[in-house]
């Protein structure tokens, strides 16, 4: 009688383990976040990146978009112009496209009548623009973070860049962070 009480209550503390492990895999699980690493500066990568972006956080997924090195591009005021870099800097700022409305396509670009087509169809086919995508994005609380070593790498500054609601600076490491804590992530 005694030892089959004993077997009972050292099954009941196995299958207390078990739960135990459960609850402790389910704390640990992954956030329902989407973790994007946007280092293309091309319309056509811009433009995907905000429209993932924009349908995971209207279906109440939590994004985060880490825009590095080509893709800062996208994120420059055309009517900013800050003062004090040197002359790389200023170099790089020319070179560059000045904002996203500037950005080229990555293949048949066309001496810049490839953006203006494209533009023009997603105006017929009544897609948002890249400004209303931005637009739209910050007010479902997308988030955008800037490398802060490319932005250094290549000159740029905090005053040179867009207004936008939840905009951030870090390292490459928060971005491992957070798409560690990620249920799914995109490297564009």
């Amino acid at each position: 009688m005694q030892e089959d009480l004993q077997l009972q209550i050292q099954q009941l503390q196995q299958q207390v383990e078990k739960l135990q492990k459960s609850v402790t895999k389910m704390q640990n699980s992954r956030k329902d976040q989407l973790s994007i690493a946007c280092v293309s500066g091309d319309m056509d990568k811009i433009l995907a990146t905000m429209i993932i972006s924009i349908a995971a956080a209207s279906m109440d997924t939590k994004v985060k978009i880490f825009f590095s090195f080509w893709a800062l591009s996208a994120l420059r005021d055309k009517n900013k112009n800050p003062k004090g870099k040197d002359f790389i800097s200023k170099m790089f700022g020319i070179m560059l496209p000045k904002g996203k409305n500037q950005l080229k396509l990555s293949n048949m670009n066309m001496a810049g009548m490839g953006p203006m087509m494209i533009k023009y169809l997603m105006k017929k086919h009544n897609v948002l623009s890249l400004d209303e995508m931005f637009k739209t994005a910050g007010e479902l609380g997308v988030e955008i973070i800037v490398c802060e070593m490319s932005m250094g790498l290549m000159g740029f500054k905090k005053e040179e860049f867009i207004d936008y609601p939840h905009f951030t600076y870090a390292g490459a490491a928060t971005f491992v962070t957070d798409a560690g804590e990620s249920a799914a992530q995109l490297f564009v």
